[in-house]
């Protein structure tokens, strides 16, 4: 796998994004811990400041009461030697801890409060008279301490975090990609190999990758019948337009092979001209198969119309054959001259594969399509040459000595698939043969069914 300079692998994105994710998730919830061991730590030191408050002021009251204080008689096992502690009445300082801050005014109202890195509790004392403030002061270096814990700790987990992140998400996304590898070595070899029938591997239904191997191996199978018929396609062509073109050839050659008179010119000309005619017949047919759908017109199309001007056309190549129109005025949308082909066509092949047949050719509304339906009471098909009809180039052995191409229902087919209608045959030996054409009906005049002159 080829990868270009400056790009990242998709495994390699994979990889990075997951590890990238996981570690945000690690920094917030590392977040969320200093935030909440913080929190605990100093919920904690105001918990044991105030117990031992509300214990130093009961025995500093008494003390007073008594007229003694003293300070080490204060303090016993209950309450830490970490808390200093301050006595003042009407701001005259009785008694104070050697390490008691001295920034401290002695005027503080109770209360609890933070000062200069301590948890600070300002109590009022009974017991004496005047204004008597029993002020503890608790320095919250354990509190930064465990700040100090848990930032050391996340600073050096979450490195590891990411690297064991990163190599996590570099294995899963290799795993993951892996049928995904594999597709690729498949569609390669198929492409350089040309054998689209090849399988693919781990096609299925159960996830997302399997379901895209099956898209594949579908997708494969369509492009080789694709290409099957335009083989198909390309050989009958080719057969086809190698007659007219030797004939031509010889034609030529003979009339040049020796001196001859004008009337004769005059036929070998009228001969060439005819193979000529036919040669531009088929290139027509050719180009109507392989009509792009973006070009194809869109208007209003009167198709009773359309039929009245093939029957029209019909009558006056061959006056004695038994034709005959019946129809509702429908309107359809799309391309006139196409879809004229394509009735023009239908019309010809049951004059000339029923001949002597009476021909009927009608036009009528089905819900929410127009039918147009050329029948005969002709001889019939067999079954496995109806399942074949509208193939390009394909006719029967029984028609091979004609003038055709096996190209005029194939024509009708493809008009109606570029119209988004259908063509249906039927037929059977000794029933005659049907074909109805069925197109989306946009509008429809309101008129029963009539004989059209």
């Amino acid at each position: 796998m080829t990868v270009r300079p400056g790009r990242l692998t998709l495994r390699a994105r994979m990889a990075l994004i997951t590890a990238l994710s996981c570690v945000l998730v690690a920094g917030l919830l590392s977040l969320g811990l200093y935030v909440g061991v913080q929190r605990i730590v100093e919920q904690g030191q105001l918990s044991r400041l105030q117990a031992a408050g509300a214990i130093l002021k009961a025995r500093t009251e008494s003390g007073l009461m008594f007229g003694r204080l003293d300070l080490d008689r204060l303090f016993g096992s209950d309450v830490g030697q970490d808390i200093q502690l301050r006595v003042s009445v009407d701001e005259q300082v009785l008694a104070q801890s050697p390490q008691f801050p001295g920034a401290l005014p002695a005027d503080l109202a109770p209360g609890v409060y933070r000062s200069g890195g301590r948890y600070v509790q300002a109590l009022t004392l009974d017991g004496r008279g005047g204004s008597a403030l029993l002020t503890l002061s608790l320095d919250n270096r354990g509190d930064r301490e465990a700040r100090e814990a848990v930032l050391r700790a996340l600073l050096l987990t979450l490195p590891l975090a990411l690297l064991l992140a990163l190599s996590a998400s570099w294995w899963a996304a290799g795993r993951m990609l892996r049928p995904i590898a594999a597709l690729e070595r498949t569609a390669r070899e198929i492409g350089e190999s040309g054998d689209l029938t090849r399988p693919v591997p781990d096609a299925g239904d159960r996830d997302e990758l399997t379901r895209l191997a099956a898209t594949l191996q579908l997708t494969f199978e369509q492009l080789n019948l694709t290409r099957q018929r335009e083989q198909q396609f390309l050989r009958s062509a080719a057969h086809d337009l190698r007659s007219p073109l030797a004939a031509l050839q010889t034609r030529v050659s003979l009339a040049l092979s020796r001196e001859r008179d004008s009337a004769r010119y005059r036929q070998d000309l009228q001969e060439v001209g005819h193979d000529l005619g036919r040669l531009a017949r088929l290139a027509e047919h050719l180009l109507l198969l392989a009509r792009n759908p973006q070009g194809l017109g869109q208007g209003p199309v009167p198709l009773l119309e359309l039929a009245a001007d093939a029957v029209d056309e019909a009558r006056s190549r061959q006056p004695e054959r038994d034709l005959d129109l019946y129809g509702t005025a429908l309107t359809v949308a799309g391309d006139r001259v196409l879809l004229g082909q394509a009735v023009s066509n239908l019309l010809q092949n049951a004059l000339r594969h029923a001949p002597g047949a009476a021909v009927t050719l009608s036009v009528r509304p089905d819900g929410s399509e127009a039918l147009l339906t050329v029948q005969d009471d002709g001889p019939g098909v067999e079954p496995a040459v109806l399942a074949r009809l509208g193939e390009a180039f394909y006719r029967p052995d029984a028609a091979r000595s004609g003038e055709g191409y096996g190209l005029g229902l194939a024509i009708v087919r493809h008009v109606a698939q570029l119209h988004g209608g259908t063509l249906t045959l039927d037929s059977a030996p000794g029933a005659g043969f049907r074909a109805t054409l069925r197109l989306p009906l946009t509008a429809r005049t309101p008129e029963p069914h009539r004989p059209v002159s």
